[in-house]
């Protein structure tokens, strides 16, 4: 037991609370954290709203993450998708469960995290409420909410043959990152051993720091609806998976150019975490700067993707049901 840094199990429910809510500063809602219930306001009636869990295991493992890393991956990953929707995003619920043992500085730094994110990659949004409760692994789910302000949702249904199909944001760095972290950081049974920051290479942390603290663009996604895109999706599971979907939703094919993703087209491809914005555009349509043209949707064929016109024969993206390899981390 440390006096400074007491464990949770240590603590009661409104201590822990106190300090949460201490770190995420003030309440940006009409009702904060403090009823049952927050009371957030709508602008034009209509909210988006969307929820992601991160689980020690399959979404991190805490020998590579901080406490802070893992807050504004909390928040990221689900403001990435308000923003997918062309909304703004207004608001969080944030759901922790955490074995007893956890310190009380681990959460401080989540809740550093949380607002961190919030306040640089989506000003106005702020954590709102939620839960705490108690497990053996660690848990943060996370409900986003967003407002659409007049702007119609921009749906994956929608693209139209003829638009050219558009990515903002990096594609490609958090699936090398994850490389580096099982290549390199791992020991000889495979489990994973913290990360010696002076043994990687700076393109190698620049990587990292995608995949431990992704920046999607957030305010893009507004931008994008006021643009006219057709329809739009984050790409979290990498771009063939994720254009695969938007292709199924809209009946029709993404033809996409390897040329135009850089100089790593099979990472930009296949690999996820990224939390790119993927939008298609009517074909004569100005698009707001920090989207760039990777293809075009084309008439329904066999395959949903096609890459340089041929049907895409290498990983199809991130996939936890297949892909975890039951680490606890």
């Amino acid at each position: 037991m440390s006096a400074s840094d007491p464990s949770v199990g240590e603590l009661s429910e409104v201590a822990i609370l106190r300090t949460i809510l201490d770190g995420l500063g003030p309440s940006r809602a009409l009702v904060g954290p403090g009823d049952d219930a927050a009371v957030i306001a709508a602008p034009g009636g209509r909210v988006v709203a969307t929820v992601d869990t991160l689980v020690h295991g399959p979404d991190f493992r805490l020998a590579w993450s901080s406490a802070y890393d893992l807050g504004w991956k909390a928040a990221a990953v689900n403001l990435a998708d308000v923003a997918a929707m062309g909304a703004a995003p207004s608001a969080l619920l944030v759901a922790l469960a955490m074995p007893d043992e956890t310190r009380l500085s681990f959460v401080e730094g989540l809740a550093a995290g949380l607002r961190a994110a919030c306040d640089e990659l989506a000003p106005g949004c702020a954590v709102e409420g939620g839960d705490l409760t108690v497990s053996d692994t660690l848990t943060i789910a996370v409900t986003a909410l967003g407002t659409l302000d007049g702007v119609e949702p921009v749906l994956r249904s929608g693209a139209q043959v003829g638009d050219v199909v558009t990515v903002a944001g990096e594609l490609g760095a958090a699936a090398r990152g994850l490389r580096v972290l099982f290549s390199r950081f791992t020991d000889a049974s495979g489990d994973p051993i913290p990360v010696d920051e002076h043994d990687l290479t700076d393109e190698e942390a620049a990587d990292l720091a995608v995949q431990l603290r992704p920046s999607p663009p957030v305010s893009l996604g507004r931008e994008a609806a006021r643009a006219g895109a057709t329809a739009m999706m984050d790409v979290s599971d990498g771009l063939v998976l994720d254009a695969s979907r938007l292709a199924a939703a809209s009946g029709v094919t993404v033809a996409v150019d390897a040329a135009a993703l850089g100089w790593d087209p099979g990472s930009a491809l296949s690999g996820g975490e990224d939390h790119a914005l993927l939008a298609t555009f009517p074909s004569a349509a100005d698009l707001p700067p920090g989207f760039r043209v990777v293809g075009r949707v084309i008439a329904r064929q066999d395959d949903l993707v096609l890459v340089d016109g041929r049907a895409f024969d290498g990983r199809g993206g991130w996939d936890p049901y297949r892909d975890w390899d039951a680490g606890r981390g």
